[in-house]
């Protein structure tokens, strides 16, 4: 039975006289992938490297001394077949495939974690958890570093035509002592940052992650970067260290790969379980696209 009442309705109702209710916010959540970490503790992912570098160092320098001889040898082809154009666009491409190729370290770093010793064998012959995957992920970084080579010989096209490359010392001279050399220099450093940058947010912590987990490679890409974006003053820290060793590097010849790599590469994965803290149940899988086969 309905009331007969026609009481006028408290005046803390907010559907009172037909008011319209407060649009109170949602009340703030926990970002759950922020540690809130200073910037000088990359200082320590750094030193924590130095010293899995030095706990059997013999695999660990043989590794250094592979990406090295690699990395001379790609130059060398560059000249040797006359592509010197593409000099700056791969050095700058290292920086996208660099964690790929620092897989054997990361796999290193877990396994002195575990109290395990480790051989240069099972470093190179690594079997991620998430399988083809990693190989997934491989590809897409590859097709990263491709894109990022033709950008920028379009840049270099849009800047001094469609003409044949003058060779190595006179793109220097033009590069350094012209205002087009200035401009060309500028727009490519910014657009290199901007795939380099890309790169390490998207893979950074990926590479590890389907190293050690079981996911699919979106979803590890998409971890990565929510994790580099949720750190961003530490990863900031982070990522001019390894620009300025990096740099370091390419001015010794690539002599200081030998020691440089091993070091970021183990410092790295010393990053990835400062931030990657897992909180996940047994057999619980974190997939952001699709579930893994």
């Amino acid at each position: 039975m309905l009331s007969d009442r026609t009481d006028p309705p408290p005046p803390d109702n907010p559907h009172a006289a037909g008011a319209i209710p407060k649009v109170v916010p949602p009340l703030p959540r926990e970002n759950r992938r922020a540690r809130n970490l200073p910037w000088r503790t990359a200082l320590h992912w750094l030193r924590a490297g130095w010293w899995d570098v030095w706990t059997n160092p013999v695999p660990s320098l043989l590794y250094g001394l592979g990406v090295s001889a690699v990395s001379t040898l790609i130059v060398w082809a560059l000249f040797r077949f006359k592509y010197e154009y593409a000099l700056f666009p791969a050095l700058a491409g290292f920086m996208v495939v660099g964690p790929l190729i620092a897989n054997g370290l990361y796999e290193k770093s877990r396994r002195l974690e575990a109290g395990e010793r480790i051989g240069l064998g099972r470093m190179i012959f690594v079997k991620p958890r998430s399988g083809y995957q990693a190989l997934f992920m491989g590809v897409m970084l590859l097709g990263l570093l491709l894109l990022w080579l033709r950008a920028a010989v379009l840049i270099y096209a849009l800047f001094f035509g469609i003409v044949p490359f003058p060779g190595t010392e006179e793109l220097v001279a033009m590069l350094v002592l012209t205002p087009t050399g200035w401009a060309l220099l500028t727009t490519g450093s910014a657009v290199g940052a901007l795939f380099a940058a890309f790169a390490f947010a998207i893979s950074v912590f990926a590479v590890p992650m389907l190293l050690t987990e079981r996911t699919d490679a979106l979803s590890a890409l998409g971890i990565s970067m929510a994790m580099v974006w949720a750190n961003l003053p530490v990863m900031l820290a982070w990522g001019t260290i390894v620009l300025g060793l990096f740099l370091v590097s390419v001015a010794t010849a690539f002599l200081g790969l030998i020691l440089v790599f091993p070091v970021l590469g183990h410092a790295t994965w010393h990053a990835y379980r400062a931030i990657r803290i897992d909180d996940r149940q047994d057999g619980e899988t974190e997939s952001m696209f699709i579930r893994p086969a």
